[in-house]
């Protein structure tokens, strides 16, 4: 039996997984959560110690449940939250809180490395925009901000690049995660000295980056004892959440798209070759499959749209859902398929954490337009799921613009629970919808890079094609598509244009209040 074990660390919490690579089994499975500090409006961190302790009771947890003899693991992937800053000091000790890839207090040192960088380089170079979720950003801000933290850094990690450091003791990081920092030489795939000088900051904070399955180190003998895994399991670089998704589904040829609505919404697209949107609307990373890229448009609330309307507009359905051990979505997604198609006009803008793509814009906020007196919940919630998968199509527009080829769609997170909403992103893109036989996204992403590097495969490739297989194919409804389409040209890409500029002002004035 041969056993593979991946981490994925999440924003609210670690999952540890199990995989028998021979029998297609998942052997366990172990969640910890961990809380989201928000010191000021707009700031999100983490302790990375907590996720840390998180992430040994997460391991103690899977081993326990699987009852597996962690002799047969043989090797281990780490996925994790992408961009967040983990400053270290010379001694490895963490000097402040992370700040996370949905902390919007950066939007000044955007403004400034954009300067100092210019157009070109970040085209050719970085392929992407400086946002405020990015990494470079945050460390601009932490010279700006707090100068005496500033100068104890000697290391930079993201998230999941600090429970390697736990568990190998070495410092690394590998190409998809990298990508995020926009420090990175996305067509090169290694860190951008020229970015780098051009903003001030030294190379050797930076670890060494890896290809995806390529072993970055081994569990160190402090590690086994603590945690039960046997010394010297290898580790490989592994992916972050957005790439390792994506090998968990399989999007690791041209032509397949993948759709995830977890908290965040993500549009991902393999390539073969680094192409960069000339307005940097969408993202430009490496892939987690050697030698590969992709695109990828994001957007900051999709799940966490319903989540929100779950738990500010549906307290009936929650309430009904504790009493019958019903899912209160499943209630929400049933009123809401008793809406007509378009909710008569009701458009639901998805923005309730600002947004990134296709509109980079930390201001935006959500809002329902076009709301009169025949509108209930039926339709309000049936908006917000309308209102997500448009808010994914404009990211499938970009591409398409572009030259991707995009001939199927796979789906996961919430939007791919749902019968409703998979029939409504069908209908929306124009595209067959599938699901596939194992959920368990970035987790099962990085097991199979652990697979490669361990030999089990020969490539990224063949270790989906052994693994990941069609679970369901939901078709679009011809009349429906073509009713959607009139509903996003004709209204949903006007909302965000008609009300910029009162998100401006918006925020200016809360800031005054």
């Amino acid at each position: 039996m041969a056993i593979l074990l991946g981490i994925d660390l999440g924003t609210s919490g670690v999952k540890t997984i199990l995989l028998d690579a021979d029998s297609k089994q998942l052997l366990a499975s172990c969640l910890v959560e961990y809380p989201l500090l928000t010191p000021r409006p707009g700031w999100t961190e983490q302790e990375p110690d907590t996720w840390w302790e998180a992430t040994v009771a997460s391991i103690q947890g899977a081993l326990a449940r699987s009852g597996a003899d962690s002799s047969a693991i043989a090797g281990i992937g780490l996925s994790g939250q992408m961009h967040g800053s983990v400053f270290l000091d010379a001694a490895g000790r963490v000097i402040r809180p992370a700040l996370l890839w949905n902390d919007q207090r950066t939007g000044d040192q955007c403004a400034q490395i954009t300067r100092v960088a210019g157009e070109k380089l970040l085209h050719e170079e970085i392929c992407n925009p400086i946002l405020t979720g990015f990494q470079a950003p945050k460390i601009v801000w932490l010279r700006d901000e707090e100068p005496a933290n500033f100068d104890r850094v000697r290391h930079v990690l993201l998230p999941k690049d600090y429970l390697r450091y736990r568990l190998t003791g070495e410092f690394a990081t590998e190409v998809s995660d990298a990508s995020g920092t926009a420090l990175l030489n996305v067509p090169a795939r290694d860190w951008s000295t020229k970015l780098l000088d051009k903003i001030g900051l030294p190379a050797n904070w930076f670890p060494k980056v890896y290809e995806s399955p390529v072993p970055s180190g081994s569990v160190t003998a402090a590690v086994a004892e603590l945690t039960g895994l046997k010394a010297g399991t290898p580790v490989v670089g592994g992916a972050g959440d957005c790439a390792a998704g994506a090998v968990g589904t399989g999007i690791v040829r041209p032509g397949l798209l993948w759709a995830s609505t977890g908290t965040s919404g993500v549009i991902f697209a393999s390539a073969d070759e680094p192409t960069t949107d000339p307005s940097l609307r969408t993202h430009t990373f490496c892939h987690a499959v050697p030698g590969k890229w992709h695109a990828m448009g994001v957007m900051l609330s999709a799940g966490g749209s319903l989540r929100w309307y779950r738990d500010a507009l549906a307290g009936e359905e929650k309430h009904v859902a504790g009493l019958t051990g019903q899912d209160p979505y499943e209630l929400i997604t049933a009123a809401a398929a008793q809406a007509p198609l378009g909710c008569e006009g009701l458009i639901f803008a998805p923005y309730l954490t600002g947004e990134r793509a296709p509109y980079p814009d930390p201001n935006a906020r959500g809002a329902f337009l076009n709301l009169s007196l025949r509108h209930d919940k039926r339709h309000l919630a049936r908006a917000v799921l309308e209102g997500v998968a448009m808010g994914l199509r404009d990211s499938v527009e970009i591409m398409r613009a572009g030259g991707v080829p995009i001939n199927e769609v796979r789906a996961s997170g919430g939007g791919a629970r749902s019968p409703l909403w998979r029939q409504i992103q069908a209908d929306v893109f124009g595209l067959p919808i599938t699901t596939i036989n194992i959920e368990e996204g970035p987790a099962l992403g990085v097991t199979l890079l652990a697979g490669v590097g361990a030999g089990l495969w020969s490539s990224v490739e063949q270790a989906c094609d052994a693994m990941i297989e069609t679970a369901t194919v939901t078709e679009p409804i011809a009349a429906n598509v073509e009713r959607y389409e009139q509903v996003y040209r004709e209204l949903y890409t006007q909302a965000y244009p008609a009300l910029r500029d009162g998100f401006a002002r918006a925020a200016a004035l809360v800031e005054k209040l």
